[in-house]
């Protein structure tokens, strides 16, 4: 704080003061703050430590007059409010695009948009230029509002690869198809060869392809493709422990269950367990995500870590350059198997 010509009351330090400090003029310090374009390493460095010497704090309403920008960044989630905290990769990834954009000094604000009434509304919202730009989060990625705000305008990245936009709209992926590949041979070098399967909704893109991996790597081993070892859930826990249910029904001589997530496969153990089935010995379950689920499972789950730091970090950078001016883009990223006590 400084004190103002009265010498009594203390007032925020300005862009001037910085100046000041750091010996340089007012636009070189506006330079600085606009992501230091044509502004030289130690001018650079001389205003950023005036800033903290001073404790100047950016006016984001005053800039965002000047350059039309929000300087905020939505994070939209469009599923039910209690999915946010029954899923725990939405807070995952929440907290780590939260952390990936503090470092530019940007805040995220979480959007929920659950019912056809939110969408709409946050729709108007988001189109009136309240925020920069918008980190989709959905586990259906067919979603009319990923659609409406690509034909406004908006800067938008999804997390996940669209279905049916072709690539129009920019995205960041795990490879869903070569984790279930990894799985699918880590169930098959164990000796397992009834391996069923606990997939997604058919309608996603997760859904679609590590059912695409599973099938891929029976073909390659030349086992047969039984439907009766395929059923679908919703994510959720309760629709795994209903999938194994029905595989249990349906192949009782089943000796390994992939899940297409860490929560169903929550629901797939208790289900196993109930059913006397012992896991390993009997059953082996390997799961996808590497989320907290995977840890707080009884065994500890074997699974597919989807990198959410990396995923975070990549949405952020992408949606950034977007908002720079840059077109849209595409980034798959790897997963990586991870064995622990269920297989």
């Amino acid at each position: 704080m400084t004190m103002n010509a009265a010498g009594g009351r203390r007032r925020p330090p300005t862009i001037h003061d910085v100046a000041r400090e750091a010996g340089v003029s007012r636009g070189t310090v506006s330079r600085v703050l606009n992501g230091g374009h044509y502004v030289s390493p130690a001018a650079q460095e001389a205003v950023n430590a005036a800033i903290r010497r001073t404790g100047y704090v950016v006016n984001r309403h005053a800039r965002s007059l000047i350059t039309g920008r929000s300087d905020s960044i939505g994070f939209l989630l469009t599923e039910p409010q209690e999915k946010l905290f029954e899923d725990p990769n939405f807070n995952v990834l929440l907290r780590c695009c939260t952390q990936a954009l503090a470092t530019h000094d940007i805040p995220l604000l979480l959007m929920l948009a659950g019912t056809q009434d939110e969408r709409r509304r946050i729709t108007r919202y988001i189109t009136a230029g309240h925020v920069d730009g918008v980190l989709l989060v959905s586990s259906h990625s067919a979603d009319p509002v990923a659609e409406q705000l690509h034909e406004a305008g908006v800067p938008l990245v999804q997390c996940g690869k669209p279905m049916g936009r072709g690539t129009k709209v920019s995205y960041v992926a795990a490879d869903d198809r070569d984790g279930a590949r990894d799985m699918m041979r880590h169930l098959l070098s164990l000796g397992r060869r009834r391996i069923g399967m606990v997939n997604g909704p058919v309608d996603t893109p997760g859904g679609v392809d590590r059912l695409a991996g599973y099938k891929e790597v029976l073909t390659e081993a030349g086992l047969e493709i039984d439907e009766r070892l395929i059923v679908s859930g919703d994510w959720g826990r309760a629709s795994g422990e209903a999938g194994a249910e029905r595989l249990l029904a349906q192949a009782p001589d089943l000796d390994a269950v992939f899940v297409a997530s860490d929560l169903m496969a929550q629901g797939v153990l208790a289900a196993l367990q109930r059913a006397g089935r012992r896991v390993p010995q009997d059953v082996a379950v390997g799961g996808f995500d590497d989320s907290p689920a995977a840890l707080a499972s009884s065994p500890e789950l074997t699974t597919i870590r989807q990198p959410w730091d990396r995923i975070s970090a990549e949405m952020v950078r992408v949606l950034l350059a977007q908002i720079g001016g840059e077109d849209p883009a595409a980034v798959i990223l790897p997963t990586e198997l991870v064995k622990r006590e269920s297989t």
